[in-house]
């Protein structure tokens, strides 16, 4: 497998400036403001697919089916995501970044008011479920080439020597969102009884993202292009077919990308949709109280986010996710032994202390996959192994460790899984090559 030619790790031509502060500014609240809208709507999803989908939309199987269908239905977006990733990264290296991102998010939006006005299975029988599918399935669509865009859209303006700490604020779009999404529900079932709930309460917060589109939109649509990219379209060098070459000549950095997502991802995904549903069905908690661990965790994970973004600017990017590594793989056990104590100050300890490891494998990525792709195949390149990594890593994660934990009996199971993935990922980091600063601010801003 061949890695990035030699002549792309230094410009051809006076590479395109950095944006001004101002510009800097507008381009990185678009990028924040428009992921944090992308995952409240993906993360409303999972955290109704745990509490209320298996009784509405499957009522003919039991408890513990009738999760795993629903956490299924989470699971199949991750199957649209590489085709939302080539789609997006053909037209992003192609037109722009900034177009894409305007229509992803008015995909994702249009899709989460859609399972919000969706009828049950009671009302339009096997037509519900199916239909749950489809708009899950252009969740998942949109999802694949929207944070490519955002990334890259941050990465490419920021001044050199700060690309990591710029391009870490899309990623905290990702603990935001499930911090507005459990705060909304947190809410929603804190006025409502459990049976208005389950009758109309959970559709509220999905109906709700109609004013966040227009926010994101109405912020999005007025940011500038990508300097990087305007500078390649005036000199004629986009590519034909982007995919092609990123899989011809960077097959290497596009399976070390994919890897060094897989923990982060699916340890993401148990706290994200699965440990609401573990505390209420197993540790007999009440779903407020779980949606409380779950913001927690979601702040501490956003403040270790921003913090792993500077710091691989200092430290260098493979430092960083090592250390975000070992901490996900050493926490993993202990992670599950706290939380089984049903004590709230242990499960936050839990769920703080796995935000650190989750924000050190998550802040620098923007950068870290921007540095890995030149520039005329990066947003095809970034978006496939982010999509790629979603589907090993987060995509079928709560319902697997639904399914071992009724198998196994105990929670260690989903630990051993954890801690697998963790392995995964520590090779993916001490198989990345990292670039001398100077080389790498270089090789973003190159556009041969």
């Amino acid at each position: 497998m061949s890695s990035v030619p030699h002549a792309s790790s230094e410009p051809a031509a006076t590479p395109p400036p950095s944006a001004s502060g101002s510009q800097l500014r507008r381009v990185v609240g678009a990028s924040l403001v428009g992921t944090t809208i992308e995952w409240y709507d993906f993360f409303i999803y999972a955290s109704a697919a745990g509490m209320v989908f298996g009784d509405l939309f499957f009522p003919a199987l039991d408890g513990t089916a009738g999760l795993l269908a629903a956490f299924a239905t989470l699971g199949v977006s991750f199957i649209a995501r590489p085709l939302g990733s080539v789609v997006a990264g053909h037209l992003g290296d192609r037109f722009g970044r900034k177009i894409v991102l305007v229509v992803t998010l008015l995909m994702m939006g249009g899709a989460t008011v859609g399972v919000g006005l969706l009828p049950g299975y009671q009302t339009i029988g096997v037509a519900a479920p199916i239909l749950l599918v489809l708009l899950r399935l252009v969740q998942g669509f949109s999802a694949g080439g929207e944070w490519g865009g955002a990334a890259l859209m941050s990465v490419e303006h920021a001044s050199p020597g700060r690309r990591g700490f710029f391009g870490s604020f899309p990623q905290i779009g990702v603990p935001i969102g499930l911090l507005l999404a459990n705060l909304v529900l947190f809410t929603v079932t804190a006025i409502t009884t459990p049976e208005q709930f389950q009758a109309w309460g959970w559709r509220v917060p999905f109906l709700l993202s109609v004013v966040l589109i227009a926010v994101g939109f109405f912020v999005r649509a007025k940011v500038s292009e990508s300097p990087v990219f305007t500078e390649l379209r005036e000199r004629r060098e986009r590519r034909s077919a982007p995919l092609t070459e990123v899989f011809r000549s960077n097959s290497r950095e596009l399976v070390v990308a994919i890897g060094l997502f897989i923990a982060n991802n699916m340890i993401g995904y148990i706290l994200i949709a699965f440990l609401t549903s573990y505390g209420t069905r197993q540790l007999d908690l009440e779903s407020s109280t779980m949606l409380f661990v779950g913001m927690v965790g979601a702040v501490s994970w956003g403040v270790f986010t921003l913090l792993a973004g500077h710091w691989s600017d200092r430290w260098g990017r493979r430092h960083t996710y090592l250390l975000g590594t070992l901490a996900l793989g050493v926490w993993s056990i202990p992670f599950f032994l706290l939380i089984d104590t049903a004590s709230l100050p242990l499960m936050l300890l839990a769920v703080v202390t796995l935000g650190f490891g989750l924000g050190l494998t998550y802040g620098q990525q923007a950068a870290t996959y921007a540095e890995l792709f030149p520039t005329p195949i990066r947003y095809s390149g970034v978006s496939f192994a982010y999509a790629f990594g979603a589907i090993l890593g987060g995509g079928f994660a709560p319902m697997v460790a639904t399914w071992l934990i009724d198998v196994t009996g105990t929670s260690l199971s989903v630990s051993g899984y954890m801690l697998a993935t963790c392995l995964v990922t520590l090779a993916a980091v001490l198989a990345l090559r990292e670039r001398p600063a100077a080389e790498r601010e270089a090789f973003v801003l190159a556009t041969d």
